[in-house]
């Protein structure tokens, strides 16, 4: 610890306990934005979350209206001179299914080893709370930040951020910034702390085949009709080759070709294949030919089924031919593909393969587009020295497969550049189960905030 924080590291200590009841307090809101039985919940926590803001002694703290789910603004811009970051986060979480698997209900947290238990407790509801925290040690402490901050955290991250693009445009005049920090990614394999600098984006859509106007007897009219569920089998078969590339014409045309450099930089990292099959329990991977596992997962597009239904799902036997089969279906997508034109070429190529007997159609749900952030950045740089003298050890830089489609709405209508700054350990379990959060990832993520708005005080950011 550096004599320079000393004061701010004491009021931590002191306010420890505290801290963690109110993240508890925070946890058991169930703030499932996707689900409108929620909706009350999601605005509970948006009130529960700017009452934290403003008792952290922020100002002009809001609980902004949108169309859905409410976004919850504040701000202090006290510090002339110096830099205005934006800083992001969401206190939406998901569904909690496959209730069973949870050892505690998924909204009352246990702690256990170090960690808390409960659904948003690493994504993202644990992320927002220390950015709220390490701005109540400098506000308690010393009275001012060092820099300027804008918050940001919306409730409808988890349900496709429907409404968030269109309140930052219509909010541009007061998000002006000089840069965006993101806390909802988290640290490399073996909790080794790390600077997500590229994602993912994210092209999501419902395939239904539609058949005869209602199920059919298998004895009477097998082998006349088309059957929905075999279509559905069909197509989604036909939309990757043998060797895990992605069967759409076009689907490639515009993404970026991985440098050298890029190549590299990825090998680098400390990756063990086995424990990572281990971990998820497979005992083989797969993916598109010619490119590593780091590669495929983070820096190169996919299409995936996320799920399929249609026809007798219950116990016993039914012989029927379904009247209609469906799957969800997503893409993620690398720079620089667009979610719509990526849409519009699988469409097609759902359509070409639907055979007649049968009404085919893909229709979208959302979309994100993919963030690129420079290593060398002095943002970036920033983050790493802070991350370096709270862990003790230097981050490493990765390209997360998953989506935070708000990266790049930053960057096309506010303008700023990135950076994704965050804590969660690797094996968090978000959006599963007992998923949790370490507690010394929480408290050093506190730590690390409170350093990087020092940090950034003195670093030229345009």
């Amino acid at each position: 610890m550096t004599e320079q924080f000393a004061d701010l590291e004491a009021r931590l200590d002191e306010t420890r306990d505290a801290r963690l009841a109110e993240y508890i307090e925070f946890l058991r809101i169930p703030s499932i934005s996707t689900l409108p039985e929620h909706a009350a919940d999601c605005q509970r926590a948006a009130e529960f979350l700017a009452d934290r803001l403003r008792g952290a002694g922020l100002e002009h703290v809001e609980v902004a209206a949108t169309e859905g789910h409410p976004v919850v603004y504040a701000d202090w811009l006290h510090a002339p001179g110096a830099p205005t970051v934006l800083v992001y986060g969401h206190y939406d979480v998901q569904p909690v299914d496959p209730l069973e698997l949870w050892v505690k209900p998924p909204f009352d947290p246990r702690v256990e080893d170090g960690r808390i238990y409960a659904r948003g407790a690493s994504d993202d509801k644990g992320q927002v709370h220390l950015h709220v925290q390490a701005a109540a040690a400098w506000l308690g402490v010393r009275g001012r930040l060092p820099i300027n901050l804008r918050y940001v955290f919306e409730g409808e991250e988890e349900s496709g951020s429907e409404h968030l693009d269109r309140w930052l445009a219509e909010n541009r005049g007061r998000l002006s910034a000089d840069l965006a920090v993101i806390s909802d990614t988290g640290f490399f394999d073996g909790n080794v702390p790390a600077i997500t600098v590229g994602l993912r984006g994210m092209m999501y859509a419902q395939l239904d085949v539609l058949g005869p106007r209602l199920d059919l007897h298998s004895g009477g009219y097998g082998g006349t009709v088309r059957n929905p569920a075999t279509v559905l089998a069909e197509i989604i078969a036909a939309l990757h080759d043998a060797e895990g590339h992605v069967n759409v014409p076009g689907f490639y045309d515009d993404v970026r070709p991985l440098s050298q450099g890029d190549r590299e930089e990825l090998a680098r990292l400390p990756f063990d294949e086995a424990a990572y099959m281990a971990s998820i329990g497979v005992t083989a991977l797969w993916g598109e030919a010619g490119y590593t596992t780091l590669e495929r997962r983070g820096a190169r597009p996919t299409l995936d089924v996320n799920g399929l239904w249609g026809g007798f799902q219950g116990e016993g036997a039914k012989t029927i031919i379904p009247a209609h089969a469906h799957a969800k279906i997503s893409c993620r997508l690398v720079p620089d593909q667009d979610p719509d034109r990526v849409f519009h070429l699988v469409r097609e190529r759902v359509l070409a393969l639907a055979p007649r007997g049968v009404r085919v159609d893909l229709q979208l749900i959302n979309t994100g587009r993919p963030s690129l952030t420079p290593i060398d950045h002095p943002a970036t740089r920033a983050a790493a020295a802070a991350l370096r003298e709270v862990f003790g050890r230097d981050p490493v830089y990765v390209r997360e497969g998953g989506s935070v489609p708000v990266a790049a709405s930053f960057e096309s209508i506010l303008g700023l550049p990135v950076v994704l700054l965050g804590f969660t350990p690797p094996d968090d379990q978000a959006h599963a189960p007992n998923e949790s959060m370490r507690l010394d990832n929480y408290e050093g993520g506190i730590r690390t905030i409170v350093r990087y708005w020092a940090a950034l005080a003195s670093t030229p950011l345009r």
